[in-house]
């Protein structure tokens, strides 16, 4: 039985990414899918990949104190609150599903209204307040394994990780260096920032480039949008051979550049977390110290504790300086965090959120006329 879903998830790559394989999952199993996304150069950018899935943009804008901020911020839901309804009522959807974010609130409101099922799914181990708000009106809420929200009703709680995107998945380790320019003989060192990039990372990278050079270790940095134009920079190797330094804004081949790494440096936001585990890279995550709800910090915690890396607090970046090459000479360590991450990626979150889905949307039969025969 084919079935219409809406999925609201723009905003953040760590929004938008999840809607994207969820999106994939349902057109593969015959259903109809359109992504409800935003204005931001963000989403139409990885959008950009994507063009065989639906989407429509929906106006809105993130919540701000400010009153300029928060007057922007009422007129936007309000307009998007109009629109989710037109949208609903045009493509009568069989279920929504949220990610969080400021998409997400205008969909999930317009289709408790017309009585669709809405599911909500949280990848973080503290939920954003979206998910917080409109868990009332929701008949699933995916959160991860161990987190709970005490409001919920009895079988609304449904544990589950981040469906992954198709295309993320280990690749060759040379091929992918290849496709990046990269020595495979040399160690590689890839800093992610997160989809609107940390400077407080790459001016770490920055400033460590020569070190890490002279310890043969090369670098691939994503500065984030806004953050310059690529460069392509070299410093003397062991023996004075050059090795490469990149900085470049932005990465549309994640999965790749995961694989060429030896070792990661990164903020610690739920969907690299889960493409780190997936692609089984070991990591050393910098939590966002001003994450709403210190949400990553909780997600590194949870990251290091399965023994997938370790965890530095933004303000003790120094210690990277020794931490990084030690961990880049260790192959036995580096080995380690690579099986539990194995065993960390055994459960599909995909596929349970697809069947959960398919059972939660699926009319049930109608019950069958009895006849009684008379004499």
């Amino acid at each position: 039985m084919t079935m219409t879903f809406l999925i609201a998830c723009g905003g953040t790559g760590g929004h938008l990414a999840p809607g994207i394989a969820l999106a994939e999952g349902l057109t593969a199993r015959g259903h109809q899918a359109t992504l409800v996304v935003s204005h931001k150069k963000i989403d139409a950018r990885l959008l950009e990949k994507y063009r065989q899935l639906s989407f429509v943009t929906i106006p809105g804008a993130p919540f701000a104190k400010s009153p300029a901020g928060l007057a922007r911020f009422a007129w936007q839901q309000s307009r998007g609150l109009l629109f989710a309804r037109r949208l609903v009522r045009r493509t009568r959807p069989a279920g929504i599903v949220g990610f969080g974010g400021f998409t997400t609130a205008a969909i999930i409101l317009a289709g408790a209204l017309d009585g669709v099922p809405v599911a909500l799914h949280e990848a973080n181990r503290v939920p954003g307040k979206a998910i917080r708000r409109l868990s009332r009106f929701a008949r699933r809420v995916y959160l991860p394994a161990g987190v709970s929200l005490p409001e919920l009703r009895t079988g609304v709680l449904c544990p589950a990780g981040l469906p992954v995107r198709a295309e993320i998945r280990r690749h060759e380790r040379a091929a992918a260096c290849a496709g990046f320019g990269l020595d495979p003989r040399q160690r590689v060192l890839a800093l992610l920032g997160g989809s609107q990039g940390a400077s407080a990372l790459n001016g770490w990278a920055r400033r460590m480039a020569a070190p890490l050079a002279r310890a043969g270790v090369q670098l691939y940095c994503v500065t984030g949008p806004g953050k310059g134009a690529t460069e392509e920079l070299s410093h003397p190797g062991p023996g004075g051979a050059p090795l490469k330094a990149v900085y470049s804004p932005f990465c549309d081949r994640m999965a790749e550049l995961i694989s060429a790494a030896d070792l990661v440096v990164s903020r610690a936001g739920a969907g690299t977390i889960a493409e780190l585990i997936r692609c089984g890279t070991p990591a050393v995550l910098v939590p966002y110290p001003h994450a709403a709800d210190n949400h990553q910090a909780a997600n590194a915690a949870e990251f290091a504790r399965q023994g997938g890396g370790l965890v530095v607090a933004q303000e003790k970046l120094d210690e990277l300086d020794a931490l990084v090459p030690g961990l880049l000479a260790d192959d036995a360590r580096r080995a380690d965090f690579r099986a539990n991450l194995q065993r960390m990626d055994r459960d599909n979150a995909l596929d349970l959120i697809l069947a959960d889905l398919e059972a939660l949307t699926t009319p049930p039969p109608e019950a069958g006329r009895t006849t009684v025969a008379t004499a």
